[in-house]
């Protein structure tokens, strides 16, 4: 698997989610239950992976929709 996006944004990993979905791209996120740690306060940016043959449609779908690198 191959990190596509790390943000602290909630929204923009579900947007991402969605589109990669829409491309029947599957994706996971890590680092989910981290604000347990923190104390739910967002300090520790999830990452959202995919798959290694599906990082480059991945890369150019978050592009073309104005989606922030954020690695």
């Amino acid at each position: 698997m191959k990190l596509l996006l790390r943000t602290t944004d909630p929204t923009m990993i579900a947007f991402a989610q969605v589109l990669l979905e829409g491309e029947d791209i599957d994706s996971f996120v890590m680092d989910v239950h981290m604000s347990t740690l923190e104390g739910g306060i967002g300090l520790f940016p999830r990452r959202l992976m995919v798959a290694d043959r599906d990082h480059f449609r991945a890369r150019a779908i978050l592009t073309d929709n104005d989606i922030p690198d954020g690695l």
